[in-house]
C-alpha cells in the first residue's frame, strides 16, 4: 500500500481540535463519478512537502477540494488514483480526531465519536481493474489501523460501512459501500474477511478460490464462464479451466454489461 499524508489543515474540521478514542473504521465512498484524490485532497501553503505533494495528486484547478474552510464535512483519509493512474490512499485527518463523515443516526448517537472514517473515490462502476485496486488498498488500509488500535475487524461493529452505520442508529441514511462492493461480488462480510488476512500477512493470491472445471464453478458465476470459455478466452489445461474466484466475478461483471455476448 502507498499511503501519503496530507492533512486538511484549512478545512472547519481539523481547526476543531476535538479527539476521539478509536472504536472502529467506517468505509464510506464518495458517490461521484471521479476516482482522482485530487478532486478532494490538496495540500495546503504551509503543508509539508507541499511541492511534492502537488506533484503526486495532481492540482485541483476547480478548487473544489476538501482542504478549505466552510464546509461540513471531512474523514481521515482517502483511497484513489494520483496523478500517474496508481491507486493509493492519503491521510488528511491525524487517526484521533474527530471526524466530521457519519451524521447523527436514529439513535441520536454518531459514529464521529468513535471511528475513524474513509473514503473510496468512485469511477462508474464499471471499471473490475480499479475497483479491486482501491477495494485491496482500502483493506490494507484498514488493516493497518485495526492493528494500530488493537481492533478485531471480524468483531461487531468494528469495520462498517456507512450504511452499517445507518442500520446501526449511528450514521445518517447513505448507501455506501452498496451500490459498489456488490456490483463485483463483495459485500462487508468479504472486506473484514480480506481485512483480517491482511493482518495476518496474508495475501489475497493465498486465500484465492480456484476451479478446476465448469461443474465446479458456482451457478453465481457460471452463465459468464461459459461464455468465455466458448469464446476462447478461457482455455483449461490437463487439469481443466483452473479459473479463480476473482477472474469469475470479472467475468460475471462483463456479461452484465454486454462485453462477453
Amino acid at each position: 500500500m502507498k499511503l501519503l499524508k496530507c492533512i486538511l489543515t484549512e478545512n472547519d474540521c481539523y481547526q476543531t481540535q476535538r479527539t476521539i478514542s478509536p472504536k472502529g473504521i467506517m468505509v464510506h465512498s464518495t458517490g461521484a463519478n471521479n476516482p482522482n484524490l485530487r478532486r478532494y485532497v490538496q495540500p495546503a501553503a504551509a503543508t509539508p512537502g507541499r511541492e511534492e505533494l502537488l506533484s503526486a495528486l495532481g492540482p485541483n484547478s476547480n478548487g473544489n477540494h476538501w482542504n478549505r474552510p466552510g464546509l461540513n464535512v471531512c474523514v481521515h483519509g482517502f483511497v484513489g488514483r494520483l496523478a500517474d493512474g496508481s491507486v493509493a490512499a492519503v491521510q488528511t485527518l491525524p487517526w484521533a480526531h474527530r471526524g466530521w463523515h457519519a451524521g447523527t443516526g436514529t439513535s441520536g448517537r454518531s459514529a464521529n465519536d468513535t471511528h475513524i472514517s474513509f473514503e473510496i473515490c468512485e469511477d462508474d462502476l464499471t471499471d473490475p481493474a480499479y475497483f479491486r485496486q482501491a477495494y485491496q488498498t482500502a483493506a490494507q488500509l484498514t488493516a493497518m489501523l485495526c492493528l494500530e488500535y488493537g481492533l478485531d475487524p471480524l468483531e461487531d461493529g468494528a469495520v462498517i460501512c456507512h450504511q452499517d452505520g445507518y442500520r446501526r442508529g449511528i450514521a445518517s441514511n447513505h448507501g455506501d459501500i452498496y451500490n459498489w462492493f456488490p456490483l463485483f461480488g463483495f459485500d462487508m462480510n468479504d472486506f473484514r474477511a480480506c481485512v483480517a488476512r491482511a493482518m495476518k500477512g496474508e495475501s489475497e493470491e493465498d486465500s484465492m478460490v480456484y476451479y478446476h472445471t465448469l461443474a465446479d464453478v458456482p451457478e453465481y458465476y457460471k452463465a459468464a464462464v461459459e461464455k468465455a470459455a466458448e469464446r476462447g478466452a478461457l482455455k483449461g489445461g490437463g487439469g481443466g479451466l483452473d479459473v479463480s474466484e476473482d477472474l469469475c466475478r470479472t467475468l460475471t461483471v462483463l456479461d452484465r454489461l454486454g462485453k462477453l455476448d
